[in-house]
């Protein structure tokens, strides 16, 4: 790694140089500069190819060096060997490198190249990012260097979260699901094989950044353990930082070095690096999804206690389980609580925790009950509304989005269902609060926002921290 170098120049460039560039439309290099200019990116653009004068109306160079200006980020769009002899030539005009090419680690005999593209890269002190990688997606600056065309992968709207990532395939599956579901990114990256850039200077640059409220790792090895922790745990002192490990057994593992090189190591030393740091670890990829969602709209909760309420007593129960397993304090009520609870709801109704408001339930009985369990002191809440209660109406949304609101305490909805329940989800997330189809899920996304994550602890004793 290139130490002391900084490499915030890569989200806000004022140049950009595209190795490889090409007038053809649908090829690589065309669609990152068509993306670029699409996504608003100010500073200059520099295609580099000997082969033309001029693509799409802007003046073409034959080398990078032929530019004369400083390059803050060349995009190297080539075969691996043409990437290591153009940069084993004039180079010295450039701070740092984005290689999307493949050819390098990740493919047999191609670790050789890597070295020395590693040693290029530290005697001339280029930063790079990649190679085998996607590069930067950054909303704030309207820096595109994804390769693949707007029409086919949406991009997301200006908002909080920031992604890292190795795999580029992810990168591209993650934007298009916050730009379908309305969440807004600051910054994605896509490092590939990480010969220099990797977690831990995107950690601390992420760590600074105002403009992001919340990050996103989706890691399949970390070569270098103590680094990694300690800029995690300076990020996740700041903002929320939720981590998803692939590559956990023998198949995922053996999947990873051939996808980027990866050497995964054992999952109990990730469970413990992560632990130490204070990343808030997820099991899966719907789990991932909820967690941004869930982050979105709420920030971290200091307490632990979940209060739960629904009209359908077996989805509180199921509620009830899972916050167990997942170490979540479904503690009950106080005795003068249930007292004032059995006064005001349906005769039938289970005042307790859960609060079971039955299918007699009306509009009011949530607000009561949900004031009720906030005056009690619990952190959260995790409402269920079956819309088949026949005195149901959607006054029950706008009436729990007052008490959210009132006591300012973060409510997640549960509602299962089919066609008529989510056409209501829009009106719940008009107001906020996000909406879950599943009681495993809004449970999984409560204990994000509690900072416990959704994989159980289930660690051999003896497993250390990583060091």
């Amino acid at each position: 790694m290139n130490t002391g170098k900084g490499m915030g120049f890569f989200f806000d460039p004022q140049s950009i140089a595209i190795i490889g560039a090409s007038p053809t439309p649908g090829k690589a290099s065309h669609v990152i500069l068509d993306n670029l200019r699409r996504t608003g990116y100010n500073g200059s653009i520099y295609p580099v190819n000997p082969k033309y004068d001029h693509i799409d109306g802007m003046k073409c160079y034959a080398s990078i060096a032929d530019i004369g200006k400083q390059v803050d980020v060349a995009i190297f769009v080539l075969p691996a060997s043409k990437v290591m002899e153009i940069l084993g030539g004039p180079v010295e005009n450039v701070r740092g490198a984005i290689i999307i090419s493949s050819g390098f680690r990740e493919v047999e005999k191609g670790e050789l190249l890597e070295e020395e593209l590693k040693r290029i890269a530290e005697e001339k002190c280029i930063r790079i990012i990649g190679p085998n990688c996607l590069g930067i997606y950054d909303a704030i600056y309207g820096v595109d260097t994804f390769l693949v065309p707007v029409e086919q992968v949406k991009r997301p709207k200006k908002g909080g979260l920031s992604i890292l990532t190795q795999s580029g395939s992810f990168a591209v599956l993650i934007m298009d699901e916050m730009a379908t579901e309305g969440i807004g990114v600051a910054r994605i990256v896509s490092y590939g094989n990480k010969v220099d850039v990797d977690e831990a200077d995107c950690l601390d640059l992420l760590a600074e950044d105002e403009a992001t409220r919340y990050v996103l790792l989706y890691i399949e090895s970390v070569e270098n353990g103590r680094e990694f922790v300690e800029a995690a745990s300076r990020c996740a002192a700041k903002k929320p930082v939720v981590a998803i490990k692939v590559g956990r057994g023998e198949a995922g593992m053996h999947a990873a070095r051939s996808h980027t090189g990866a050497l995964g190591g054992k999952y109990e030393i990730y469970r413990a690096a992560f632990r130490k740091a204070g990343i808030i670890e997820v099991d899966g990829y719907e789990d991932l999804k909820d967690a941004c969602r869930v982050l979105e709209a709420y920030n971290i909760v200091d307490g632990n206690k979940v209060l739960i309420i629904t009209d359908g007593g077996g989805i509180g129960v199921s509620m009830a389980d899972a916050c167990e397993d997942l170490g979540l304090d479904v503690r009950r009520l106080s005795q003068d609580s249930k007292k004032r609870l059995s006064s005001k709801l349906p005769a039938f109704s289970a005042t307790d925790n859960p609060i079971d408001l039955t299918a007699s339930a009306k509009d009011d009985d949530y607000f009561t009950a949900l004031e009720e369990g906030f005056l009690n002191g619990y952190d959260l809440a995790i409402v269920t509304v079956l819309w088949g209660a026949p005195a149901l109406s959607t006054r029950v949304i706008d009436g729990i989005s007052e008490v959210q609101n009132r006591y300012n305490k973060p409510v997640l909805i549960c509602s299962p269902g089919g066609e008529f329940t989510r056409n209501k989800y829009r009106l719940f997330e008009e107001k906020g609060m996000p909406v879950f189809s599943t009681p495993e899920a809004g449970v999984r996304a409560a204990a994000v926002l509690i900072g416990k994550g959704t994989v159980r602890d289930n660690m051999s004793k003896g497993a250390g921290p990583w060091i």
